[in-house]
């Protein structure tokens, strides 16, 4: 640790260099933990480098990915629990760049904050650690920076960004999507990390109870089921590449089943899914229930169940349940491509 550099006028201004460095020492051996072939690079460094190895990779192509937790945190805060939203976090990256089928490679973390405490951000940053060994991506780098007068002193703001790659003639671009395709549902953990200011205002999340077990959550408390991170389909999704000829897949973040099935459907074809084959989970039914929220505004809003949605071939389905099953995931199928001559992507019947 840095014993040399440290600034009286700068932390009375309100950031305290040495706790950035005891911040460093702490969060070392989660990272530790991330480490793969090809990183290249240790703690502290300027930029984290990553060794590409390309062997058995004709074309490679350069997949990335960004994005933060959103209003989630607001519960990590009333919670005082920090050490699960740096795996929602890298979840919200990962997910995003498995679409396309590339293999995230490698992570990277940027955490504001009013005050740096040591101990929260290392807790920060084994989530974002935790997430990447689920994703088998190495963390290498990231930034944490401490702003007072802009962030009350127990918030934070958490983002990060993911690298992955593919071969050129592997991407998964919707083109071999035909009429008769079976769509398969990966289930999700909970709301994963969407919808969250609609969730906060459901629950008036400000004044509930969120540590008392609750019956129609299966005794869990409002708290730890609203926390409850992000699933991470990378592992699952690249065993299933390997043998079956995936045509389409779909990240259910915000906006639902109605923004993002449509995203991986290609024009003249529609995803039909049928709402009874939707496992919704005991979380959506109390948050519809709670805030008298329409069916079609919670199908729009949250994943309801489904985290990730596959479209393989029909005759490889079954092969690709299997597959998935194997993987961790029970996978289902929830619906089917059809022909669409108006425009439409989805339609839930």
């Amino acid at each position: 640790m840095n014993t040399q550099s440290r600034s009286d006028a700068y932390a009375a201004a309100g950031v305290d260099i040495t706790a950035g460095y005891r911040s460093v020492e702490l969060l070392k051996r989660h990272v530790a933990r991330t480490v793969i072939p090809g990183v290249y690079s240790d703690v502290g460094g300027f930029g984290g480098m990553f060794e590409l190895d390309l062997a058995g990779t004709e074309h490679p192509v350069l997949v990335s990915g960004t994005d933060g937790v959103g209003t989630k945190l607001r519960l990590a805060f009333l919670m005082d629990k920090h050490d699960t939203v740096g795996i929602d976090c890298v979840a919200m990256c990962v997910n995003d760049v498995i679409c396309s089928g590339a293999k995230p490679l490698f992570f990277l973390d940027y955490i504001a904050c009013g005050k740096n405490v040591p101990e929260r951000i290392a807790d920060i940053v084994k989530g974002v650690a935790d997430g990447c060994v689920q994703a088998g991506a190495a963390l290498i780098g990231g930034e944490t920076a401490e702003m007072p007068g802009f962030y009350p002193e127990d918030e934070y703001d958490l983002a990060g960004y993911c690298t992955g790659v593919v071969d050129k003639e592997k991407i998964i671009d919707n083109k071999t999507m035909r009429a008769g395709d079976v769509v398969i549902a990966l289930p999700s953990s909970g709301v994963h990390s969407n919808g969250f200011s609609l969730v906060r205002k459901v629950f008036d999340v400000e004044h509930a109870v969120l540590k008392a077990p609750m019956a129609q959550l299966g005794g869990k408390s409002l708290g730890e089921t609203l926390l409850t991170p992000t699933k991470i389909y990378v592992k699952p999704i690249l065993a299933l590449l390997e043998k079956v000829a995936v045509r389409g897949i779909s990240h259910i973040t915000g906006g639902g089943f109605y923004e993002n099935i449509p995203r991986s459907i290609p024009e003249g074809l529609c995803a039909k899914i049928d709402k009874s084959a939707v496992r919704v989970l005991p979380i959506f039914d109390l948050i519809a229930k709670t805030g008298k929220i329409s069916e079609r505004d919670m199908f729009n809003t949250f994943n309801m169940g489904v985290g990730m949605s596959v479209v393989v071939p029909a005759d490889q389905a079954e092969e690709a349940l299997a597959i998935l099953q194997a993987n961790g995931e029970d996978a289902y199928v929830i619906g089917e491509i059809v022909e669409a001559d108006d425009g439409s992507k989805i339609c839930l019947m």
